[in-house]
C-alpha cells in the first residue's frame, strides 16, 4: 500500500471523527479504480490575487486541486507550486474549463492579493485556471481546519505547516487526500483523468 493510499484512508478517520465530513463508506464504493467517495468536501469563502471573493461550490462542475502554500516558503512550498505547474501542461486543455486549481496561503497576514499575484507569476501559474486565495486569519484557520491542514508561524517569521493535496470532484465531494510533497504527479494525473468522466455523466 503506497504512503498516499495509506495516508487517504487515515484522513477518512481523522476529518470524520472531527464531525467534518461523513463517515467512511461501510463497504467499497462501486467505482472502477477504488477512487472512493469520502463525503462532502467543506466549503469555503476567499479572496483571490484579483481581490475577487471565490468559493469552492462556485466551481462545480469541475475537478478541483487544493493545496495549502505561502508565498515566503524557500524550500517545500516553489516545489509543491512547480510540480502543480507541470500538471497543469500536462492536462492541456481540460486545465481551467474542467479542471481548477486552488492554493491558499497559510500566511494571511503577509500574503495580500498582490503578493500572491506576484507569486503565481514568478512561478509560471496560467490564473485562467488557477486562483490563490488569502483571507482573514480567521477564515484561513478555518479552512485549514476543516482540511486537516495544521500550521504555526516559527519565531524566525517561517510558518510550519502539513502539505495536504485535495482532490474534489465535480459535484463537491472529497476523494483524494495526498501527503507531502513527493508525491507521484502521475497518479495525481491519473486520479484526475479518471474522474473526469464522471462530469459528462451528471
Amino acid at each position: 500500500m503506497s504512503l498516499r493510499r495509506w495516508w487517504r484512508s487515515g484522513i477518512v478517520v481523522v476529518l470524520a471523527g472531527a464531525g467534518l465530513l461523513a463517515p467512511p463508506l461501510s463497504h467499497p464504493a462501486k467505482e472502477a479504480d477504488g477512487l472512493k467517495r469520502i463525503g462532502p468536501a467543506p466549503d469555503f469563502d476567499l479572496t483571490t490575487q484579483d481581490e475577487r471573493r471565490i468559493s469552492l461550490s462556485q466551481l462545480r462542475g469541475r475537478v478541483v486541486i487544493l493545496t495549502f502554500i505561502y508565498a515566503s516558503c524557500a524550500d517545500t512550498c516553489p516545489l509543491l507550486t512547480a510540480k502543480m505547474v507541470g500538471l497543469q501542461h500536462r492536462l492541456a486543455a481540460a486545465f481551467g474549463p474542467r479542471v481548477f486549481f486552488l492554493s491558499v496561503t497559510v500566511d494571511p497576514e503577509r500574503d495580500t492579493p498582490e503578493v500572491l499575484r506576484r507569486y503565481a507569476v514568478a512561478h509560471g501559474a496560467n490564473l485562467g485556471g488557477w486562483a490563490f486565495l488569502t483571507g482573514t486569519p480567521s477564515e484561513i484557520r478555518e479552512v485549514a481546519r476543516r482540511y486537516g491542514v495544521y500550521y504555526r508561524k516559527t519565531p524566525g517569521g517561517d510558518v510550519d505547516h502539513t502539505f495536504l493535496t485535495s482532490v474534489v470532484d465535480q459535484a463537491g465531494i472529497l476523494r483524494v487526500q495526498y501527503l507531502g510533497v513527493r508525491f507521484d504527479p502521475d497518479e495525481l494525473r491519473r486520479d484526475i483523468q479518471t474522474l473526469l468522466p464522471e462530469g459528462s455523466r451528471r
